[in-house]
Parts: C-alpha cells; structure tokens; sequence
C-alpha cells in the first residue's frame, strides 16, 4: 500500500503551520523492538468527527506501558467530508427539544473534546474554535409551542432551556421575530467550527502522543496518510485492528458495500456577510438560531446558513455549483426570512455540502452503528475489523461518547463494552 504524508489543507492554514513547527511525531522503528515488544497497530480510516475521537481514545485509554501505533488514512485528510461542512450547532436535544437518547453522556464526552482541543492550540491562536453565545429556537405554531415547553422540563442542569418572550429575545437579536411571541434559549449550547475544532484535535492527538512516549513507558505513535482505501483486507496482516469512520463513503468499500442500514442525505450550507456599507453587525452576544433553516453566526457579519436534504444523494463532492446553490437560497431563504427579516440584507458569498450516512430508526431515535464487522464481511480473519458510521445530522454530539466506547472495546477486543442498542443494527435484514 503505498503511503503519502498529508499536507494540511488551506482553511486551517495558521493552525496547521503552527503544528508543523512545534510539533513533531514520535517514531520508532519496528527492527528496534523484539517481537515480544511489538506495539499495537490500528488504522483508523477516516478523519472526521469519528475518527478523529477514536484516535484520540485509543491513545488516551491505552496503558501507559503500552506500545502503540496509529495509522489514520482519509484521501482528503482532516475535516475533507462531511464533518467538515457541518454547521456546528451543539446541543443534546431533538427538534422537539426532547433529551436524546443518551444525551448526557453524549453532551459531556463533547464538551470535553471541545476543550481538549481548545487547550491545544497556542494561546494566540486568534479565531475561535468554540463560540459560547447560546442557541435559540422559536416556535412555529402552538403544537410546537407545546410539545418544547413540556419537554424543557426535563433539560440537562448543565445545558439548560429557558422560554423567552418577543422582548427577552430581540434582547439577545434585534429584529428577531417570534410567530408565537416565545422561544426556547439554550445559553449553555455552543457552535463550533467544524475545521477548526478538528485541525485542533488532531493536534491534541499528537501532543498527547508524544507526551506519553517522553513518559518513558510504551511509545505511542500517530501517523496520518492521504490515501484512498480500496478494501480493508488490505489491511489484514498489517494490523491488529481497524475502524472504519468514513461515513457516507463507507459503503464503496467492497465488503460493506450494500451491508449497512443507512441512508444517504446531501445537504447544502450556504455562507452569507453582511457588507460594510449595509445593516446593523449581529451582536457579538447574540445566538445562533434553529428554526426549519438554522443560522450558525460565525461573528457580527458573517453566519452560515442551512440546511438543504436531497435524500438518495450519491455525491460526496464538497463543491457546488451555481444551479445547486440557486436552488438553496431558493429553499432556505423563506425559511429564515420568518424568524430573521435582516437576512436580506446579507449577501451570498458561496456554499458547500457534504454527503450524511443516516442510520435506521429505533425506539430510542436514529442512533449511530457500532460494533465488530468481522462476521459481517466474512471469513476469518486475524484482524478485528469495527464500524463506527452512521453519525447523520448529529454526529459532533455523538462522536466524543461513542469514540471513547468503540476506543475501549478495540483495545480489550470486546464488543460487549458497546451498549446493544447501538450494535443492534447487525440483526436488521438487507
């Protein structure tokens, strides 16, 4: 197989020169350890949301005596699908406001990932990885109204959901108009930007590897590689375990192909700046808003807008063209124009997209699949073969519970570790 160094890509420019310089990888090559010594080889094929937490779990929960080596592969390196054009909104709620499945687990994992990845980046690091303004979602009629104030009862104490009136929210967002005169504040929900917080992770990987490695115990080691993976068993006899991570893409791979439960969903994000010459700035306090189109405010003129759902999509391409981003002002526009009338005073400045991996419904909601895949591909193998896919819509709320989880059963080889309900996918027919 062979194997090319990433190069950082040039939307997280700074950070990634930054890493260059002031980091480095430990490596120690394997004629230099007995057998006996040899360490443990993962691949995580992915550099997302999910891969990126695996990464950091597996060096972060194995024994400190522990040799390790981590391949990451993702042909586009970090942040290039779908995890990267999210729009970052956190919070562990459902569109009906209803704690999800796990939600508390979940939330807390992710905050701190967040701040992990916060603490890695140099202290003048100027652009925000995390931005802590709050989310706000109006009501949009009174069944609406009702079923998010019954569910805001039962809010996490550590990610709360107050309902404001007219005048409590155009407080926090002048010009903001509430159908129903109310609208559920959630002040501890956060938006994140995806490429930062990931180019952030991953350097936290590397500087916790190297701290290990410098303790004098096992040598840990990270690698990432930009490589097109054409089938895991050419992964078999290399390493002693591999998880695949690459979300929508997961199916082009020959021995999953056509096995998995999943949906594919493209969606469209659009990027709109209000010009220097034109309109209010946004306050710097004010939220980010979900309403049927959500607005992810990157500061006081500039946010992101969406999203669109072409359902079936086979398109993983990050690029759009001019019909595609038309028909997604088309779409979303209206949508924000009820509750943010100031939107048309924002100019479009581009759009990108990326392809979701959407998981069946259970009783507990649309829950991401885990587990070992070696019976689902079949034949045996020396290698371990795990999934972590299917993270849709909600991936960054999920990715930081579930990578601890997949993490730890990796290194014990014990799927059991994994809560059933999200290894129950394998009993579904195909």
């Amino acid at each position: 197989m062979a194997i090319s160094h990433w190069k950082s890509p040039p939307v997280a420019h700074n950070l990634c020169c930054y890493r260059a310089l002031h980091t480095t990888t430990t490596r120690t090559t394997s004629s230099t350890l007995s057998l006996s010594q040899r360490p443990l080889r993962y691949a995580v094929v992915g550099a997302g949301f999910a891969g990126l937490s695996v990464a950091w779990h597996l060096l972060n929960s194995s024994g400190k005596n522990l040799g390790l080596r981590i391949d990451i592969f993702d042909e586009v390196g970090i942040g290039g699908g779908a995890s990267g054009v999210s729009g970052g909104l956190l919070h562990p709620y459902s569109p009906k406001g209803k704690l999800l499945w796990r939600g508390a687990e979940c939330w807390n994992e992710c905050l701190k990932l967040l701040s992990i990845a916060e603490a890695a980046v140099p202290q003048d690091f100027n652009e925000f990885i995390v931005r802590r303004r709050g989310i706000l979602r109006p009501a949009m009629n009174l069944k609406n109204l009702l079923i998010l104030n019954d569910n805001a009862q039962n809010c996490l104490a550590s990610c709360r959901i107050e309902t404001i009136d007219q005048d409590a929210a155009q407080n926090l967002t002048p010009n903001l108009c509430l159908p129903f005169n109310s609208a559920f504040y959630m002040p501890e929900a956060v938006n994140i930007h995806p490429q930062r917080y990931l180019q952030a992770l991953f350097l936290a990987c590397e500087n916790l590897g190297k701290e290990l490695s410098n303790s004098g115990f096992g040598v840990k080691e990270l690698h990432l590689h930009k490589n097109s993976i054409h089938k895991l068993l050419d992964f078999e006899g290399e390493y002693d375990a591999v998880v695949v991570c690459l979300g929508a893409k997961a199916d082009l791979l020959p021995e999953l192909s056509g096995r998995l439960p999943l949906r594919t969903c493209r969606g469209v994000i659009a990027h709109l700046q209000l010009p220097d010459d034109m309109g209010e700035d946004y306050p710097d306090h004010g939220p980010s808003i979900l309403s049927d189109a959500w607005l992810a405010f990157q500061g006081p003129r500039s946010l992101y807008m969406g999203s669109t759902w072409e359902w079936k999509s086979r398109n993983s391409s990050p690029n759009v063209s001019a019909d595609e981003s038309s028909g997604a002002l088309q779409e979303l526009l209206p949508k924000a124009n009820v509750i943010y009338p100031a939107i048309k005073d924002w100019t479009f400045t581009g759009a990108k997209a990326g392809l979701r991996a959407m998981p069946p419904l259970t009783p507990h909601g649309s829950l991401p699949l885990l587990g070992c895949i070696n019976d689902v591909i079949g034949g045996n193998y020396a290698c371990n073969f795990w999934l972590f896919g299917g993270l849709g819509s909600r991936g960054l709320l999920y990715h930081g519970w579930l990578g601890k989880l997949i993490a730890q059963a990796m290194l014990c080889s014990n799927e059991e570790m994994i809560p059933t309900e999200l290894t129950s996918w394998k009993k579904i027919k195909r």
